[in-house]
Order: C-alpha cells, then sequence, then structure tokens
C-alpha cells in the first residue's frame, strides 16, 4: 500500500462513520409510540432560565433510566417516551436536584406539560451530602460544547495553556499559539470579552492564567451573528470563576512541582441578601525549561553551506493575578455588575544557542557559534467591567449592556553575546558581540455592548445589539549592538516606533422560531473596521477601512429518542491583529527571525457545518461535517537569504478550503470506569500561487485524544488521556506526527472536603513539533520542545462547596 493511499484512509473511515451515523438516525426517526413530557426550568431567586439543566426520566419499579435531555436557552425542555409511569429527576451545576412527584405519560394526555420548575441554589454546610449529579467533564449542546474544567485531574496545577491542550478539536504548539480543527485563527474570550492576556501575546498569554481561576470552556465552532464576526476556526470562551450562593463559600489550592511550579490560588464568594461579592487570586513561581534543534541546508553558487544549531532555555516567571467583583441585585429582575482585574508577570529568561557551520558535509566544520540571551520581561495588566442586566417581565425578554476598559504594558530589555571560534576550539578573528534589545508595548482598549432579546408568539425570539471597540497600542523597540569603542550603535531596520489604531463598530439582528421539531433562527452583522499603522521614525502610514456583512443561519430538527441534527453557516473574518502587523523581530536567534507584516490583509472564510448529537443510557456522541472555504488565507511563509539568515513572517495565500469529519463521544461500561473521546478527520487544500507556484498543499490527516477514568475504593480516582497528532503537509513542508501520555491520580481527604491530586504531564517527553520546511534555497528541519515533562501535585480545600458525589444512576452522563 502506497503513502497516498495511507493518508487517505482516515477520511475514507470518516465517511463510513458518518454514514452509519445518519443510518442510526434515520431508523430512529422511524420509531413512533412515544408520549412527549415538556417543561420549564427556572432559578428559584431570580426566575432565570437555566439554559442546559439535565433532565432525565427514570421507571419507578427499578429505577432505570429510560430517556434524558437538555434544557434550551430559555430553560425550556421536551422529552419522549413510552407510555408509562415515571419520575424525572432535574438538576443543574450548583443547584439542588429536584425529584418530581409520580408521572403518568398516556397517549391521552401527550404532550404532558410539568409547567415550570424552580431549582434552588446550594447551601449546604461541611457536614452535608450534596446529593445532586456531578457535572462532568463534558456537556454537549448543538451550538457549542462546554468543557468543566474541575473534573479532569490533568488540569489540577496547570495553566490556561495547559487546560487548553487536553480539549477536543484545541490544539496548542510549543509557543502557546492556539488553533481549533486545525485552524489558528480561532478568537479567544475570558467572561464572553476580549481580554488582554491575549491582546499582546496571543494564545501564549494565557500561560500566566493559573487553571485554578477556570469554571469551564465553551467551544463554538460556528458562531451566530450574536458572536463577533472575528475568528474563522471560530472562538473558545474561558469562563471565569464566579458563584452566586447565599453566605460564604469558597475553594483553596497550593501547588508544588518539578520542574518548579509554586503556587497558591483562592476563589471566595460570598452572598448576602441583594449583595453578592466574589474574589479570585492566584500567586505562582514556574520554571519552564525547554529546548530545540535545528537542520539546515543552504544552496548557494553549487556549493551547500550546513548549519546545525542546538538550544537549551528557561524561562522563571511569577505571576499574581487578582479579580473581585460585586453584583447587586435591585431586584430579581435587575442586577448591576462592577470588577476589577489586575495581573502582573515578571519573567527572568536565559537561553544558550549553538550555531555548528560546515561547507558541504557535517564532517568539514568551517566554525562554532555561542549566542546567550538574558531577557528581564514585565507585564502589567488591568481591566475594569460595568455590566448590567434587566429582565422583564416575559420570560427570556432582557436587556443587558456592558462597559469595560483595558490597560495593558508589557517591557522587555534583552541583552545578547556572542563569541565565534575556530575548528580547533581557539577564538575566530570575529570580533565578540554585546547586544541589546529594548521593547516596550502598551494596549488601551475601551469596549461598549448592548443586546436585547425580544420573545413572540409562543417560541419566536429577536436579538439585535450593537457593539463598538476602540484600541490603541505600540510598539516602541530598539536592537542596538557595542562598539569597539564602547559605545553604542542602532541596527539597521531594527529600531521604530509601532503605532496600531483600531476601531470597529456593529450591529447586528437575529430572528429565530419553532415549528414542533424544527427551529430555525437567520441572522446578519454589519461591522465597520478602520485600523491604521504608522512607523513613526520612516513616517510608514498604512491606512485601511473596510464594511462587511456576516450572514449566519441555524437550522435543528429533533428526531425521536434523543436525536438532534443542526445545519449551520456563518461568515467570519480573520483582521490581521498587532502581532501580526508589527514589524519588530525577535532577536534571540541571530539568524532566524520573526517578525509581523504591516501589509497583511483580513482573511474571510464561509463555513458550513451539520450536527449531530444522540444520547444514550451509558453514553452519548455527538458528530458533526464541516466545510470551509478560505480567502485571503494567512500563514507564516519562510524565507533565506544567501547568507542564511531566515525570515518567517505571515502573508496572504490565495485561497484555503477545508473539509472534515469530528465524532466526540462518552461511554460508561461500568460504575467505576469512564471514557471520553474525539477524533477529528480532515483535508486542507492551500494554493498559494499568487506567491510563489510552489506553495500548495493538499494534506489528508487527523487528530484525536482519548480520557479513560477509573474511580477506585474510598473516593479515589486514577485517570489516562491519549493524544496524537498525525503528520499534515504544508504550503512549504509538512508537520510530523505529535503522540502524548498524561496521567494523574487523586483522592478526596478530611471528610471528602479537600482533595490530593498527582498528575504527570507528557510522561514519555515526546510533546515536541517537528517540522520539515522546503524553498528553492534552502531545506530546514525543526525539531523544539517547549516545555519539559511536568509533575504537579496538588491540595484543594473546598470551604462550603462540598464535592458533588456520583449519583448511582449517572453513570454516562454528559
Amino acid at each position: 500500500m502506497d503513502t497516498t493511499t495511507l493518508t487517505r484512509l482516515p477520511a475514507r473511515l470518516g465517511l463510513i462513520l458518518i454514514s452509519v451515523l445518519f443510518s442510526v438516525s434515520v431508523l430512529y426517526a422511524q420509531t413512533g409510540g412515544k408520549v412527549k413530557l415538556t417543561g420549564k426550568i427556572l432559578d428559584a431567586q431570580t426566575n432565570a432560565p437555566l439554559a442546559y439543566a439535565n433532565i432525565r426520566l427514570f421507571t419507578i419499579d427499578d429505577n432505570k433510566l429510560i430517556t434524558g435531555g437538555i434544557t434550551s436557552e430559555t430553560g425550556e425542555f421536551a422529552v419522549e417516551a413510552p407510555a408509562g409511569t415515571y419520575y424525572a429527576l432535574l438538576d443543574f451545576m450548583g443547584y439542588k436536584a429536584h425529584k418530581t412527584a409520580t408521572v403518568t405519560l398516556a397517549r391521552s394526555n401527550s404532550p404532558y406539560d410539568m409547567g415550570t420548575i424552580k431549582l434552588a441554589a446550594t447551601t449546604n454546610t461541611l457536614e452535608e451530602v450534596v446529593v445532586q449529579a456531578e457535572k462532568s467533564t463534558m456537556e454537549l449542546a448543538l451550538d457549542k460544547r462546554i468543557f468543566n474544567v474541575g473534573k479532569d485531574l490533568s488540569n489540577a496545577g496547570g495553566t490556561a495553556t495547559d487546560i487548553l491542550r487536553n480539549i477536543p478539536s484545541v490544539a496548542v504548539d510549543v509557543e502557546g499559539n492556539v488553533s481549533l480543527r486545525g485552524s489558528n485563527s480561532v478568537r479567544i474570550l475570558i467572561d464572553g470579552r476580549p481580554s488582554g492576556l491575549v491582546s499582546l501575546k496571543g494564545g501564549g498569554g494565557l500561560q500566566q492564567l493559573q487553571g485554578s481561576m477556570i469554571e469551564r470552556i465553551e467551544i463554538i465552532t460556528n458562531p451566530s451573528a450574536r458572536y463577533e464576526a472575528e475568528g474563522m476556526g471560530g472562538i473558545i470562551n474561558i469562563i471565569l470563576k464566579k458563584d452566586q450562593k447565599q453566605g460564604f463559600n469558597g475553594s483553596f489550592d497550593i501547588i508544588t512541582g518539578f520542574p518548579a511550579n509554586f503556587g497558591a490560588a483562592a476563589n471566595v464568594n460570598y452572598r448576602r441578601k441583594n449583595l453578592n461579592f466574589f474574589v479570585n487570586y492566584t500567586a505562582s513561581y514556574r520554571n519552564t525549561p525547554g529546548r530545540s534543534s535545528q537542520y539546515q541546508e543552504l544552496y548557494r553558487n553549487d556549493s551547500t553551506f550546513i548549519t546545525r544549531q542546538n538550544s537549551t532555555s528557561r524561562l522563571n516567571g511569577q505571576n499574581n493575578n487578582a479579580r473581585a467583583g460585586i453584583d447587586y441585585y435591585f431586584n430579581p429582575k435587575n442586577v448591576l455588575t462592577g470588577s476589577y482585574t489586575w495581573r502582573i508577570s515578571k519573567g527572568k529568561r536565559y537561553m544558550d544557542l549553538q550555531y555548528l557551520d560546515y561547507l558541504s558535509t557535517t564532517s568539514n566544520l568551517l566554525s562554532t557559534t555561542l549566542r546567550t540571551q538574558d531577557e528581564t520581561e514585565t507585564e502589567p495588566n488591568s481591566e475594569y467591567v460595568l455590566s448590567y442586566k434587566r429582565s422583564f417581565a416575559r420570560e427570556g425578554h432582557e436587556l443587558t449592556a456592558d462597559v469595560r476598559y483595558l490597560d495593558n504594558w508589557e517591557s522587555s530589555d534583552q541583552y545578547f553575546t556572542q563569541k565565534t571560534f575556530n575548528p580547533d576550539g581557539t577564538p575566530s578573528k570575529l570580533p565578540s558581540i554585546l547586544q541589546r534589545s529594548l521593547n516596550d508595548e502598551t494596549e488601551k482598549q475601551l469596549l461598549v455592548q448592548v443586546d436585547y432579546v425580544q420573545p413572540f408568539g409562543k417560541d419566536g425570539k429577536f436579538e439585535a445589539g450593537l457593539r463598538s471597540s476602540s484600541r490603541d497600542m505600540t510598539n516602541d523597540f530598539t536592537v542596538r549592538e557595542q562598539t569597539q569603542e564602547g559605545g553604542w550603535r542602532p541596527l539597521p531596520g531594527l529600531t521604530n516606533d509601532f503605532l496600531y489604531e483600531e476601531n470597529i463598530h456593529a450591529l447586528y439582528g437575529i430572528i429565530g422560531n419553532k415549528n414542533k421539531k424544527l427551529s430555525y433562527q437567520a441572522g446578519l452583522r454589519a461591522e465597520w473596521t478602520g485600523v491604521t499603522t504608522t512607523l513613526r521614525l520612516t513616517n510608514e502610514v498604512n491606512p485601511r477601512t473596510y464594511a462587511n456583512l456576516f450572514p449566519s443561519a441555524h437550522v435543528t430538527y429533533n428526531l425521536p429518542r434523543q436525536h438532534a441534527l443542526q445545519i449551520s453557516y456563518s461568515r467570519r473574518v480573520r483582521r490581521p491583529q498587532y502581532n501580526d502587523l508589527s514589524p519588530f523581530m525577535t532577536f534571540s536567534d541571530s539568524r532566524n527571525f520573526f517578525s509581523g507584516n504591516p501589509d497583511l490583509n483580513p482573511e474571510f472564510t464561509n463555513a458550513f457545518e451539520m450536527g449531530h448529537i444522540k444520547y444514550v443510557e451509558k453514553g452519548s456522541i455527538s458528530s458533526s461535517l464541516y466545510y470551509r472555504h478560505t480567502i485571503g488565507k494567512i500563514l507564516r511563509i519562510r524565507r533565506v537569504d544567501e547568507q542564511g539568515n531566515a525570515n518567517t513572517r505571515p502573508e496572504n495565500l490565495a485561497t484555503e478550503d477545508s473539509y472534515g469529519a469530528e465524532f466526540t463521544g462518552s461511554f460508561a461500561p461500568y460504575k467505576w470506569w469512564k471514557l471520553d473521546g474525539n477524533v477529528n478527520f480532515f483535508r486542507a487544500v492551500t494554493n498559494g500561487g499568487n506567491l510563489d507556484a510552489n506553495f500548495q498543499s493538499d494534506t489528508y490527516s487527523w487528530f484525536t485524544r482519548l480520557t479513560s477514568r477509573f474511580t477506585f475504593w474510598q473516593n479515589a480516582d486514577f485517570q489516562l488521556r491519549g493524544n496524537y497528532e498525525a503528520p499534515r503537509q504544508m504550503p512549504q513542508g509538512f508537520a510530523k506526527a505529535i503522540a502524548t501520555l498524561d496521567l494523574a491520580f487523586s483522592k478526596d481527604v478530611l471528610n471528602n472536603n479537600a482533595t490530593i491530586t498527582l498528575n504527570v504531564l507528557d510522561v514519555f517527553n515526546s510533546r515536541r513539533f517537528r517540522s520539515i520546511t522546503e524553498g528553492a534555497n534552502f531545506y530546514t528541519e525543526i525539531n523544539s520542545q517547549g516545555r519539559l515533562r511536568q509533575i504537579n501535585l496538588t491540595f484543594n480545600y473546598r470551604l462550603r462547596q462540598a464535592k458533588k458525589k456520583v449519583r448511582e444512576n449517572s453513570e454516562g452522563e454528559f
């Protein structure tokens, strides 16, 4: 069997699995004789609808689970079951479970309306046992997937970056860059809004956010017009912890690990009548070692020049993160929230880099060069938020308004030394080099957003909103080299003052309704964008203004026996961000430069998706088919000059077409064993002929993640997680496969009020990014590991937040 056939097997297997799933759906659709049970679930105090609450129907005689479902965004549910006598169990995280009285379903009373049921928030004391079902790692909704962080043992002691590495469909490279379903154009939000953590550094900034502050993560693969159009691959929304239970409650963490990982965290909440106070604080110190190697061949004048690079690095970082806020309830239908977030990160980075230069073969050494980096970095970050929510008399009739201000700053001071030696180890005639790089970056952003929802008819809903964002960013950078006389001279092209001004204004409208089993919504978003970049010293000004329409449509059809299908479409944009446009070059490696591109244009994508969800007694499965057509695809292109120096920067390629099939499921064969898995098959056809006729790729690839969790004696859990990313072609070469294994063990102590967790991330030190890049005059192999194996020990103590126990009938439940 040849290589081409092998690479096509995953895609063919995906098509076979899809056919089986849809055949099963049709089979279920043909069955009948069911009786419908309907109702609505609300918060007992605020009367707010509880979206995605669980509904399960059990037989009276033997407590057998017959069917189940989740509520819609308005808190409504509808499930179908054979005629008979049952009881329903309704629960939602943070609320007391509710067991209904006996319900008799018959054709004569279908649909049976249970009316409105209100769930009360839990207010248990330390000695009480919580009887509501354990919230599992993942919940499924047709428009998004929700991952509850606390139940994943490998997340203990980690950062937001570590958590994202453990989420299906998401990949994080060694530099912290995040991709979703193979697309690096993904919008990262915190509590539904932009954050300074990801403004200056992109996804890499999430390494400063301690995982203990995170409640859950939402993955939205095909957003509606309600969300900003930014993010071709979709949206990742990180929700931070904030409770609203009456009285005082909280959780506390102490973390230690190797390599050095020391931290403490507190998440505290106090509510009394109309006031709710919440405080999150984390402090951490980390030593993050890394290593990389590179082999490069340069072809010039019928000769081959070979360079081998080896580097080791370590980053010693201190992070402090504090967030505090107040919710004030004027009455159950009016709440005003104010919060403030303060973060500061201080780090020292050290790197030792060795260059070995050869002519023709690696046996003909020309010289050895040693380079060091010593960097001091400080990053203060502040966010101010004021929000208001008004609920009207009719359920679902709401007005929300949000104002936030971001003030971020980053200062970097780097020293570099470089010495060159002859093959015999003696100093060469080339002088030693001492260089200094200063880089100051700032960001100030004001964001205003208003959303309004107006129900109509029985199930109809109209939504509208506006959003206005103004952002100013600066990058004052300079690189100087010490002269033989002891003075300093600026290096050409590496000193400037880069200014970035962005204004985005948007309006949207969405209308949706439901007709029996068919639900539909259509939306349109209009965005006006103005971006101006300025290089002050060279007086280069590049203004851009454009207006765009972004339509979206979602259609859902509910099939019998807890099946549902959804078809969706949206138009998305990826605007070049600050790091994409800034021409400042990283200078730690004097032969490999990475920079932005001030002339970069936005890319636009039309995204189509068809999804399926099925709930069964011992598990659940969701599947989706997706297709994306992108114009102006943004990819990083590597170019090497005649001296062997490489410059990698983002550029616009003509088009990319992506096809994929994704399957996510959970299965609990026994009460003590649960499996969660995800597999994604995709094909990506990239055309960069507008830049170079050779910038073409057509790749079949896949990635998968499987978690196996065992519950042993006395509240002890053991977890294994395996990850695999198959090789994939790129316009300039290909990325090699990555396979990793994580393991974790946890035990409840102190009357189940505390938990000790031990985890080992990347057991075999195999999480390495390996790639081959080729051009007309070069060939490059890279092997990089940004973080080595990590071992963490975490102690978590809960104050009036007793760990939820798994109910006997809850196995396999999402």
